[in-house]
């Protein structure tokens, strides 16, 4: 049960003076307790999190353990060692990778000296302040009340009991903690009326579209894998788009003609989804989730330079069949195939890949369409694609006749001996028999 393992990097940078600087802490306790969520051994994500949160990450530590610590998590030993570490950088906070329970979070702030987040707290921080739209701010604000009520454990010191008497609320004895949850208790019943009230409204408009026989289209992805800048080159928008995390959270819709169809798809782009995205926050959210279960076809963005595309896109798979989305037919986008070395760069701009996860186990083979959102590469094919997924829609969400093309999946011929149905389709990887994803470089 002792920690075995440690290692701690110091930033060389000084961070700016506004910024609160942040002890990041992992711990990887193996493959045997999978209930305490993911470890990453490098830490960057959760970097880039503190980073998106407006926080200045100073220093890492990763411990192993074979189990989590019922009073401190990783410990009393890892935890005095990183209140030397939280003293010598003069950090503000200390940020967990992980969950953590309020008793947990209290008595590591007790031993620290500093306020401690997890993982949960970091996101939902985020997500407050990066919500623009009324509906949004609502879902947030449920998402963070809920996580509230469960750390109100003694957590401060005005949680002492109340006298009760005349003109005074609660009954003789109530503990201001019983006060507190009974306020946070019903501010989540009123939202959640409002956010009923929302649902019906977008369930009307969606009704409309169908009605008019519009075909529905949903881009879907891991976040910062390019959904908004691809959305934005696909429909001349100017959604807000930038290279960090969630920086997309209120769902927009837009119009995409679609000059091979001679038609228009309605197109939204939706909040991205990130390893061991809170489960509360999955519910606040499922009202803006809801135009993606609802969609005709998936457009799943990965980010083709990231290392850990294969973790990504099973995360977002995890997601989608958490809301209900799992069968609706999807088109693979690899972006960001700028960022790739010349030699890690595909050899023919779409082929085909086995889905992951869909069902417990695969089975189902997707078109992949390698594209660049910043320079425009493979977004005509990409648009022929989504033409092609309207001719397959069944009845009535089949807008085309015929493709006015004459265009058929299995039309597309083997290109330089390549079968799009069962060879992968990387210059980087074309010796390599079975390699199906692009990596970047170590």
């Amino acid at each position: 049960m002792s920690s075995s393992s440690t290692s701690s990097s110091s930033s060389p940078a000084t961070p700016p003076s506004e910024a609160a600087r942040a002890i990041l802490v992992g711990v990887d306790f193996g493959r045997s307790n999978k209930s305490v969520g993911s470890f990453d051994p490098t830490l960057d994500e959760l970097a880039l999190l503190a980073e998106s949160a407006g926080d200045a990450p100073v220093a890492r530590v990763i411990a192993r353990r074979q189990a989590p610590d019922a009073a401190l998590f990783v410990g009393s030993g890892k935890a005095d060692e990183i209140k030397l570490l939280v003293q010598a950088h003069q950090a503000h906070t200390v940020l967990f990778d992980q969950a953590i329970s309020p008793a947990q979070q209290r008595n590591l702030e007790r031993v620290l000296g500093v306020p401690v987040a997890d993982r949960t707290a970091l996101i939902l921080e985020i997500f407050a302040a990066r919500a623009q739209s009324h509906e949004g701010k609502l879902q947030v604000e449920l998402a963070r009340l809920q996580y509230l009520a469960t750390r109100l454990v003694r957590r401060w010191s005005h949680l002492e009991r109340q006298s009760g008497g005349i003109g005074m609320r609660g009954g003789p004895g109530e503990a201001q903690i019983e006060l507190d949850r009974r306020m946070i208790d019903d501010r989540i019943k009123t939202i959640k009326d409002k956010l009923k009230k929302v649902q019906r409204q977008r369930s009307t408009q969606q009704r409309a579209r169908s009605r008019n026989g519009v075909f529905r289209v949903s881009l879907v992805g891991y976040t910062n894998a390019g959904k908004s800048t691809l959305f934005n080159a696909l429909v001349k928008a100017r959604t807000y788009a930038a290279d960090q995390l969630f920086a997309t959270l209120d769902t927009t819709t837009r119009s995409l003609y679609l000059e091979q169809a001679g038609a228009s798809v309605s197109l939204s782009d939706t909040v991205g989804f990130i390893r061991d995205l809170p489960h509360k926050l999955v519910e606040a959210f499922r009202a803006t989730l809801q135009e993606a279960a609802d969609a005709d076809l998936l457009l799943h963005v990965v980010d083709a330079a990231s290392p850990v595309l294969d973790e990504q896109m099973l995360e977002v798979e995890r997601v989608l069949e958490e809301i209900g989305a799992a069968d609706i037919p999807q088109i693979l986008i690899y972006n960001k195939q700028d960022l790739l070395e010349e030699d890690q760069r595909p050899r023919e701009a779409m082929d085909w890949l086995e889905r992951p996860g869909h069902g417990g186990g695969g089975g189902v083979r997707v078109p992949r369409v390698f594209v660049s959102s910043l320079d425009g590469t493979g977004l005509d094919l990409l648009r022929e694609q989504i033409v092609l997924a309207m001719q397959r829609a069944p009845g009535d969400l089949n807008p085309l006749a015929q493709d006015p093309r004459g265009l058929k999946i299995q039309d597309f011929p083997p290109v330089d001996g390549v079968d799009f149905e069962s060879e992968a389709n990387l210059g980087a990887l074309s010796s390599d028999e079975g390699a199906d994803l692009p990596k970047t470089q170590a």
